[in-house]
């Protein structure tokens, strides 16, 4: 049996044992009623006896009927069909004894058949009222023969045979009427949850951020990539303007100017610059709004790869053509540099040559890196067993002579490709190295969960980025420095970006610099 199946019994069977309670009740009226508030025509005490005997009876029944409830056994409709017959014979007898259908008894059949055609859902309803029909047809012929003219009334008694077959009809039609209504209920509640799940779903992996904000601006509702850009998890219900003053405050500018339809938020810790699009609701523009925030950072983005994408094709086929002259200057420069021996001059000016063949020889083979950051073979990699390893080759290759102190779970596992991963972080573990006090502990990579996923963090203890070089820092050919190419952390974050993760710039609340790689994360998306 199913849940949906199962659900419906049970509220068959609630409303019988409903329907079993109003019987009892019934019967301590009529107990009432004709032992204490009527003198006849029950004036005898022999009649006074059978009716006593019935009302016994009809409570034995009713307690019967409760222990079959409770067991439910046997079937529903069968349990049903003899309640409703015990109960039209028990007041067709009681009508009898009391003076024929004149008593008016007979009228306590209408809310029985009513309650059986609802609680059945309108079967067997025209059933239960040939019963009732029936039960009344015996007791006027039982009148008939045994010579109570008095109680005979025969316009009566089809009368209320009518009535007993309009009430069952009726109840057939209601039930019908709120099943169709029970059914359309659920479809309706299921459409919604599912309606529900599918917002949720669509709000959770849209690539923006999004804020819904009631008319009292509250936060009724976020998704991920919100909490990611502002660096926030803040509670539903709390004021926007505790959590996220900068966008309360231009929601308040958008409420006050209708035509302003975005607006740039820098947030307070100045890392992000969010594009805020105010979308309302509902026709009042007070009233509850939708807010996208967009990483101004990855629109940069974007556009940076468009321009690189055609710049790619046309560098790639330059750098090729650069590697062969490059080549020839630099051997013409090493001799020259041999007859240049007793020439301070020259070699000043071979030097010059060499080293800026050099830097064009790393440039060149950078951009060629960028054409191929598709090919990637992706696998399983032991976290804490590859970093130990790394940590020995960046040793002896670099000569820092201090290991890197790593923190690292045994059990952390990652899916990347091994080459890439190695260029990565080769390339912030040398940068974190140059710029850091080159002290034990200077130099750190760390692996923590961060809710559902892996991230590593490489941190220095060297000075911070500076503020205003923070929105470029990931832009290709940009560089601090004069010696660098500009495109090592360009590229590292286009790997990652590959490989299904995610290269930021943090800051640490305890000073220095910090570059998190979040495993299986690129732009909000679970990979």
């Amino acid at each position: 049996m199913t849940q949906h199946s199962r659900s419906i019994s049970d509220a068959l069977w609630r409303s019988l044992a409903f329907f079993n309670v109003f019987r009892l009740l019934t019967i301590i009226g009529l107990m009432v009623g004709i032992f204490m508030l009527t003198r006849s025509p029950l004036a005898l005490s022999s009649e006074l006896l059978v009716v006593a005997a019935i009302l016994g009876s009809y409570t034995l029944f009713a307690m019967l009927f409760t222990w079959g409830i409770a067991k439910r056994w046997p079937a529903f409709d069968s349990q049903l069909s003899a309640q409703v017959t015990i109960d039209v014979l028990m007041i067709v007898s009681l009508m009898h004894l009391g003076g024929g259908i004149k008593s008016g008894l007979g009228i306590l059949l209408l809310p029985y058949l009513a309650a059986a055609g609802l609680i059945a859902r309108g079967r067997m309803s025209l059933f239960h009222a040939s019963v009732a029909t029936i039960a009344l047809l015996l007791q006027l012929g039982w009148s008939y023969l045994t010579g109570d003219v008095d109680e005979i009334n025969p316009m009566s008694s089809a009368l209320l045979s009518i009535a007993s077959f309009a009430v069952a009809w009726l109840a057939f039609r209601l039930s019908r009427y709120a099943e169709e209504n029970r059914v359309l209920a659920e479809q309706r509640s299921v459409d919604l949850a599912n309606l529900a799940q599918l917002n949720e779903r669509i709000l959770q992996d849209v690539s923006d951020g999004v804020f819904v904000i009631d008319e009292h601006n509250l936060i009724r509702q976020y998704n991920e990539q919100a909490a990611r850009l502002t660096g926030l998890r803040p509670a539903l219900g709390s004021p926007l303007a505790a959590d996220v003053p900068e966008l309360a405050a231009s929601l308040a500018r958008w409420r006050s100017l209708q035509d302003m339809k975005t607006e740039l938020v820098t947030l307070a810790d100045g890392r992000n610059t969010l594009r805020a699009r105010f979308v309302p609701l509902s026709h009042d523009i007070n009233g509850n709004v939708l807010i996208y925030l967009e990483d101004m950072a990855r629109l940069r983005r974007e556009a940076q790869q468009l321009k690189l994408a055609a710049l790619g094709r046309l560098t790639a086929n330059l750098a090729h053509e650069i590697r062969n002259p490059l080549g020839a200057i630099s051997h013409a420069a090493e001799l020259l540099q041999e007859d240049s021996a007793d020439s301070p001059y020259l070699q000043k000016l071979t030097r010059i040559i060499t080293d800026n063949s050099q830097r064009l020889e790393r440039m060149v083979k950078e951009v060629l890196e960028l054409n191929r950051r598709d090919r990637v073979k992706r696998h399983d990699i032991r976290l804490a067993e590859w970093l130990a390893t790394f940590n020995e080759q960046f040793v002896l290759q670099e000569k820092t002579g201090i290991p890197v102190m790593i923190e690292c779970d045994a059990q952390v596992m990652i899916r990347f490709d091994s080459g890439h991963l190695q260029q990565v972080l080769w390339n912030l573990a040398r940068n974190g190295w140059r710029y850091c006090s080159q002290q034990v502990g200077s130099l750190q990579m760390i692996v923590s969960r961060q809710d559902e996923f892996w991230v590593l963090d490489v941190l220095n203890d060297g000075p911070p980025v500076p503020a205003d070089a923070l929105s470029q820092l990931f832009e290709p050919f940009f560089t601090t420095e004069s010696k660098g190419t500009g495109l090592g952390l360009y590229i590292a974050r286009e790997i990652c970006a590959a490989n299904g993760a995610l290269l930021e710039y943090m800051s640490p609340p305890a000073g220095g610099t910090c570059f998190r790689i979040v495993f299986g994360y690129t732009d909000g998306q679970k990979i």
